[in-house]
């Protein structure tokens, strides 16, 4: 069985801005760990379906079809720019997402989960749902979060929402593992504590024609927050038709690492979703389990067009390169929290950590190893010391590395990272290889040092591959090292020579 993960697809409303793509690289940066580990799949798409996408194609006169397309090819190059490297594509317009969701709609019309009723309610535009006395502020209001909010009366198609809540209550109390962070689950049980009523799952066709047709009643089409929460099965191969090139769902699910913002986990992610699956038949063992970060903010504030602070991933990218950009993203954030973005934080952690730390331990390295061996390092086993507290340190940092990706928490795999470049740098001003060039007496120890430092600058490289994968390559090229990128001490051969060295983290100022 494969590692699945996945992430919330991307509403096509409007462009992608950072929180999409760092959203994307977590994602990214799991699954590219989990491959080295064993097999894995990492599925990411965009949902096109929905009110809001069809009023933005009705404000520039186009078919929905057509925004929705123009808008998931922005999304596309930016993933690329990125190197996200995913396994599978959801688009929710895709024909055989269609055929799956209404094949669930028509099985749980069978199992009478869902029945037709008239509703009178406070409507949010933005949101796309209904709401309730329970979504008014202090002051009886609907707050701007809610954008617009129009009065409405009609018959829809409805959910047995609350009938399931006893069920997802208590498995969310025995599944602490459900949500990470910890913390979110209490977060999680308050919200469902609060659930009342059921969910409205079809919009009349008279309103919004932009939508997955119900199967038994072509009046109305799919509420969008249901149709896009169903990609996460039907692009991993659930009710898929044969011959539909999706993967074998057997071979995916559940799903291990379902990456979401924290904005999205209530209702849509923690309760709607679990309630599905448990309503299509899903036995509790089948249930994923979400991953919730938090958004990056600029000065304490949320990012938001209407207030001009919106950071464009894609122009980030070009001037600094993907490979910084993912860096900052993974290192500055502890998931599950907020962070202020900065590109002076940007620029400090790609000089301090990746150019004046693990750049200039390769380039020493292999610079030494030319100078003083021809570029061939040798491994003499001299025993000494501080070359053995490398050894021992490196082991630590890899547990440490290790039990970070399990918590999903890869600012913590970095920062451990980030020590044993340090020690390493700190090793070579300890050792001082250029005074013992200078006698043959130390020849051996000099092997062992120039050994250890080529060693460490290999296993960092492989360490840091998942984030920085560009860059990492470029290292294990010039160790010619990309045979070796086992993450355990000691995968240089005992004798190996070593390529030469081009700086792979120029400085910017330089530029």
């Amino acid at each position: 069985m494969k590692y699945f993960v996945t992430t919330a697809i991307d509403y096509t409303n409007a462009a992608p801005h950072i929180g999409h793509a760092y959203e994307k690289i977590l994602a990214d940066v799991i699954i590219r760990y989990r491959r080295t580990q064993g097999p894995a799949f990492l599925l990411i798409g965009v949902d096109q379906h929905g009110q809001k996408v069809q009023q933005a194609a009705q404000k520039e006169n186009i078919a929905p079809a057509d925004f929705a397309e123009r808008v998931t090819a922005q999304f596309l190059s930016l993933w690329e720019r990125l190197n996200i490297q995913r396994d599978g594509w959801a688009a929710t317009t895709d024909p055989r997402h269609k055929r799956a969701v209404q094949k669930v709609l028509q099985a749980l019309q069978d199992k009478g989960e869902l029945y037709k009723a008239k509703y009178s309610g406070y409507y949010s535009v933005r949101q796309e749902q209904f709401l309730t006395d329970k979504e008014r502020n202090a002051e009886g209001e609907f707050g701007p979060e809610w954008g617009e909010v129009v009065l409405l009366e009609e018959e829809n198609w409805y959910f047995r929402l609350a009938k399931h809540k006893d069920w997802l209550q208590n498995f969310v109390r025995t599944h602490p593992d459900f949500v990470t962070p910890a913390f979110r689950q209490v977060e999680l049980l308050n919200a469902i504590e609060r659930l009342s009523g059921d969910l409205c799952v079809s919009r009349p066709r008279e309103r919004l024609s932009w939508g997955i047709e119900f199967p038994f009643d072509h009046e109305y089409v799919t509420y969008v927050w249901f149709d896009a929460l169903l990609n996460y099965v039907t692009f991993a191969g659930y009710e898929a038709d044969p011959g539909s090139n999706l993967p074998d769902f057997a071979d995916l699910w559940p799903c291990r690492a379902h990456v979401i913002g924290k904005d999205i986990m209530v209702p849509a992610h923690g309760i709607y979703w679990p309630i599905m699956l448990h309503a299509m038949g899903f036995p509790d063992d089948q249930m994923p389990r979400l991953t919730v970060h938090g958004w990056w903010n600029v000065e304490g504030a949320k990012m938001s067009k209407s207030l001009g602070n919106v950071v464009d991933p894609a122009q980030l990218a070009d001037q600094y390169g993907a490979d910084a950009l993912r860096y900052y993203l993974m290192r500055d954030i502890a998931t599950g929290h907020d962070a202020d973005f900065s590109i002076e934080r940007l620029l400090i952690r790609y000089h301090s950590d990746l150019a004046n730390g693990l750049g200039n331990l390769v380039n020493r390295t292999i610079n030494m190893v030319q100078r003083y061996h021809s570029g061939l390092v040798k491994k003499s086993n001299t025993n000494d010391p501080e070359l053995e507290a490398i050894k021992a340190a490196a082991g630590l940092v890899l547990n440490r590395y290790h039990e970070a990706f399990v918590q999903f928490q890869p600012h913590a795999a970095l920062e451990a990272v980030s020590d044993l470049v340090t020690q390493a740098n700190g090793l070579v001003e300890l050792k001082a290889p250029w005074k013992l060039a200078k006698e043959p007496a130390q020849s051996d120890l000099l092997q062992d040092v120039l050994y250890t430092l080529a060693e460490t600058s290999r296993l960092v490289a492989a360490l840091m591959e998942p984030v920085i994968p560009n860059s990492a390559a470029k290292i294990l090229e010039q160790l010619n090292a990309a045979d070796y990128r086992e993450l355990v001490w000691g995968k240089l051969p005992a004798e190996h020579r070593l390529g030469e060295p081009t700086p792979v983290f120029p400085r910017f100022d330089d530029r």
